[in-house]
Formats: C-alpha cells, sequence, structure tokens
C-alpha cells in the first residue's frame, strides 16, 4: 500500500471536483476547491516528502480554449520532479513521448484505447511498443451500472461495453506496467469508497493499482487496506487539507507508512 498523490489541472488551475461533473461545453465543472498555487508547487512537496508514482492529469480536451495553459502547468510539473509524476489526459501515440521527455514516469491513457466501447488493441499495442510497457498506465476508471463496473471514458462521461471482471484485468495488464482507476460515482464527493469495487481490486492486484475515489477519512483507508489485503495504492483528494479538505497530508503519509509497515 502506497499513497499516490495527485494534481489535477482545469482551466489551466489546479483543482479538485466532482468526478462525474466535467463537461467539455464551455469548459464546466463542479469544483470543490480551486488552489492558489500552481502545479510545480505541489510537484516540489511531493519531490521533497519522496512520494513517487502520483498523477498529473489534464482536465481539459484538446482543442479547448484552456488547452495550452493546463498542458503548460502539467508540464511545469513534471519539470519540477523529474521522474517523480505520472501523467494522464488526452495522452495518445503521437504525443506520449513529448510528455516522458518533460520528465514524466509514465503516461496515462483512456480513451485512446478504446474506440466504440470496446478496447481498440490496434491503439493499445502501438502506444504499449512506442513507450514500452514499463511507461504506460492505463486509466480504467469505471462507474456502476446493473450492478457491475464499467470502464468509461472521455472526462468519464460515456460507458464503454467493458466490464471491470478478473479476465479483462488479466488482458490489460499484458501492456501495462500499472492501473490507475477511479470510482467516478464517488470522486471528489468525499462520501466513501466504493467497497465493492475495492475488494475486487484487491483480490486481483496482480500488477500495481492504484485506487482513486471517495476517500473521505482514515476509516476509508483503513478498509482500503484490509479489503485491498494491502496491495492497493491510495490516492486522496478532495479529503486531504492540501486540497480544503479535513485529512492532514502529514498524518495521511504516516498512517499509510505504519499500514504498510505492519503488513
Amino acid at each position: 500500500m502506497e499513497f499516490r498523490p495527485c494534481i489535477d489541472i482545469h482551466n489551466g488551475r489546479v483543482k479538485q471536483i466532482v468526478g462525474g461533473s466535467l463537461k467539455e461545453e464551455g469548459n464546466q465543472v463542479q469544483e470543490n476547491f480551486v488552489s492558489g498555487q500552481d502545479a510545480s508547487f505541489y510537484a516540489e512537496l511531493y519531490k521533497k516528502d519522496h512520494v513517487r508514482g502520483g498523477h498529473v492529469i489534464l482536465l481539459n480536451a484538446k482543442g479547448s480554449d484552456y488547452y495550452e495553459e493546463t498542458k503548460r502547468q502539467a508540464v511545469s510539473a513534471l519539470s519540477a520532479y523529474p521522474g517523480g509524476l505520472q501523467v494522464g489526459g488526452g495522452i495518445c501515440e503521437g504525443n506520449a513521448e513529448e510528455f516522458l521527455a518533460a520528465g514524466a514516469s509514465h503516461v496515462i491513457v483512456t480513451s485512446y484505447v478504446f474506440t466504440d466501447g470496446r478496447v481498440n488493441y490496434e491503439n493499445l499495442k502501438k502506444l504499449s511498443k512506442k513507450v514500452g510497457r514499463e511507461r504506460l498506465t492505463l486509466d480504467l476508471s469505471c462507474r456502476r451500472r446493473d450492478g457491475s463496473y464499467y470502464i468509461v471514458t472521455d472526462r468519464w462521461q460515456k460507458f464503454t461495453k467493458e466490464k471491470v471482471t478478473y479476465g479483462f484485468l488479466d488482458d490489460m495488464a499484458e501492456y501495462a506496467d500499472e492501473f490507475l482507476i477511479h470510482a467516478v460515482d464517488v470522486e471528489g464527493k468525499v462520501s466513501g469508497v466504493e467497497k465493492e469495487l475495492v475488494e475486487l481490486l484487491g483480490a486481483w492486484a496482480k500488477i500495481p493499482v492504484t485506487y482513486a475515489g471517495g476517500i473521505g477519512s482514515f476509516e476509508d483507508l483503513r478498509f482500503i487496506g484490509k479489503a485491498g489485503k494491502g496491495r492497493l495504492n491510495v490516492t486522496v483528494g478532495s479529503a486531504l487539507d492540501l486540497f480544503g479538505g479535513t485529512m492532514a497530508y502529514e498524518k495521511v503519509l504516516d498512517f499509510v507508512k505504519d499500514y504498510s509497515r505492519g503488513m
């Protein structure tokens, strides 16, 4: 179990948002927190504390009025902590190497590897080969429908037909070094975790998996540690005091370290 920090960037600002509220039209989103600091501030903090593997996410689509400023913020974070952060948001074969050259340890990909609701194996294989499996993280963020969890794409607005199962995770693990999985229905709500999803992921966990979504208390972290069998990494967003929440950043770091030592 490791703590994986986040730097979410929307309209050129570091923010915490309600995950399911992100809209392309008008660059609209429901905000929980808008930082007065830039992205490099957080990157330097994580570097100072030797916290690795965090994700920098560009929440504006390419072509939007704010994309270039959001990208500039992301690159500044990667430059401030080279090799310590991953980056996602609009990543494809054409720009992956640019972000890696800017300092990202991994590129995080979702929509590029899904077409018409299914895995696009041609794109997935091309990208995995181009950057190397060891530098590719698949964002398999999902939402619940009809009692199961399905992958969602395009800023988490579009359901695919791909269900999160052990077989699906086995298949995807052939091409990626890690998975990043947001429980989108509770993302940004600080309302508790998706327990069934945590249990499913913890029972699998054949490669590193980071769970994000709904964490609002240390009791939630304990549940993830126990149900995830100590094999899931965690991201705390809106609940973290760095982003206006009540969970102290230093205490979260200490909790995860102590939990991992006790396993």
